[in-house]
């Protein structure tokens, strides 16, 4: 049976394949500590669970409208436009089975084929795949090392700008960990108005921070009617396998995105979506998540700061941290980042991804990057698996 070709143009999450690696280390009786996929063990605020059941038990169990019920279209109009300083409705609002189809849904409703995109690099992969499958023009721009974390090179990014109809922008960076500073930001959305680009805003983590407020690049004067936000309920309320997110648009093209739901799912789960507006309603839950996030991104940055050979920035927001390994690199004698990951997690059990995780990388790269993820597991395992990597290294 011949597949269709645009399938060889389709990427994946690999950073699944070192879960797959990971666990089959684990049934061979080994201790493993998770820091390579970007879940969340702690549990769905108690209110949210409730609101869901009772659903149930109503009835709401069958088809809804493919934009969203109006009560949680509503609701996520109030709460992102009050957050970001918009005046939204209902009508911009396009409820998603998750964050992650307002990608491929953006992409097919503002993209043809051919036309150039830009996207961060690294960055989440599903941008770059999609891109890909869907016939678009890859442009990936790229970050650099500051003291403080990872700036977008500007430079690269004015240089590609006049290639493309689209980008792609993820403030509060997976997998970088990393903040745009407001000067960053106003000349992204001074590119964009300059070159006409339409937007992507990728605010999965808007409200994942532990001190400081975040900005909406769509907040910015001239942005607003040429930005589509990517908006989940996956971090913030701990709802990563429940798949609720929308897309905020301006509404003639949330009716766009719409027809596509329509086509793609018909409609997100109606129960789940009631359990929505119980999250907004009362989103005190929230509140004890973060606090224990805030702790162990403390004890992972504490503990991979204090191995010789690993520089690594604090970042204020996600729950992600992405250090420099170059020189543990090379000091173990490796060939490549790829091959670090594996003997990490044979001589000590700790399971990362590396930045080849996050895109392709771009040909003048030199220096190596892992991410670790600290939403998946428990302080005391942080700093047991951090410390059982840092006496492997040093005694190497």
């Amino acid at each position: 049976m011949k597949l269709a070709d645009r399938l060889a143009r389709l990427g994946t999450e690999t950073a699944f394949a070192v879960s797959l690696a990971a666990a089959d280390w684990a049934a061979q009786g080994n201790r493993v500590f998770p820091f390579h996929l970007g879940d969340i063990n702690l549990p769905t605020p108690g209110n949210i669970v409730d609101a869901m059941n009772r659903a149930i038990v109503d009835g709401r169990t069958g088809y809804c409208p493919a934009a969203g019920i109006p009560e949680l279209r509503e609701a996520l109009a109030n709460n992102i436009g009050g957050d970001r300083g918009l005046e939204l409705t209902g009508a911009n609002i396009v409820v998603q089975p998750g964050g992650k189809p307002v990608i491929t849904k953006f992409i097919q409703a503002m993209m043809n084929e051919g036309d150039g995109v830009l996207y961060p690099n690294p960055g989440y992969p599903i941008y770059e795949s999609q891109i890909d499958y869907f016939g678009g023009r890859a442009l990936p721009y790229r970050y650099h090392e500051t003291p403080t974390g990872f700036g977008i090179d500007l430079d690269q990014l004015r240089q590609l700008a006049p290639q493309a109809r689209l980008l792609i922008y993820n403030n509060l960076q997976n997998p970088l960990g990393c903040e745009s500073s407001p000067d960053e930001m106003a000349e992204i959305a001074r590119l964009a108005i300059e070159h006409d680009l339409i937007v992507l805003s990728d605010e999965a983590y808007f409200e994942m921070r532990y001190s400081g407020t975040s900005t909406s690049i769509a907040s910015l004067p001239g942005m607003a009617d040429r930005t589509v936000i990517l908006y989940t309920f996956s971090k913030k309320f701990a709802m990563t396998g429940w798949r609720l997110g929308c897309a905020v648009a301006p509404a003639h093209v949330a009716a766009q995105i719409a027809k596509i739901n329509t086509n793609d799912e018909s409609c997100t789960t109606h129960f789940v979506q009631a359990a929505g507006v119980a999250a907004l309603n009362d989103p005190s839950g929230s509140s004890p998540l973060l606090a224990e996030l805030k702790r162990r991104r403390d004890a992972a940055a504490g503990g991979l700061a204090s191995i010789p050979g690993i520089t690594c920035a604090t970042p204020e927001a996600t729950f992600y941290l992405f250090p420099n390994v170059t020189e543990v690199v090379a000091r173990l004698g490796l060939e490549s980042v790829t091959d670090f990951a594996a003997t990490a997690l044979h001589n000590t059990g700790v399971s990362f991804c590396t930045r080849h995780h996050f895109g392709s990388a771009q040909p003048d790269e030199t220096q190596h990057y892992i991410r670790f993820a600290y939403s998946g597991i428990d302080v005391d395992d942080i700093t047991e698996g951090i410390g059982r990597l840092a006496n492997w290294i040093e005694s190497a």
